[in-house]
């Protein structure tokens, strides 16, 4: 058996009603995938999104960012958008993920 994570980098309010910043979601989303290798666990993925909401509308540079600071955990998409997206780039663009 596997055990992961997924996230798609949602940016909800906080209680006091505070959103942080894209930038700063995205940099707690590479900590939590750092995180994850650390902890043993064998997946993290990303899914993408194309809202205000929602931070991680590239995965595949959000999960190249991870993948230079981790060792053995697998990084995945959760979702990919192919119907707003090139089919043959979101390839490239994972085969490449696959060798960093």
């Amino acid at each position: 058996m596997e055990t992961g994570i997924s996230t798609f980098a949602e940016r909800t309010p906080d209680a006091a009603g505070n959103t942080v910043s894209a930038g700063e979601r995205l940099r707690e989303v590479i900590a939590e995938g750092v995180l994850a290798d650390e902890l043993g666990l064998d997946v993290y993925a990303i899914g993408e999104h194309h809202r205000p909401d929602f931070a991680a509308s590239a995965p595949a540079l959000v999960l190249a960012a991870i993948a230079a600071r981790t060792s053995r955990i697998r990084l995945s998409s959760a979702v990919s958008v192919l119907s707003s997206d090139d089919p043959v780039r979101v390839f490239q663009s994972f085969s490449t993920l696959d060798l960093i």
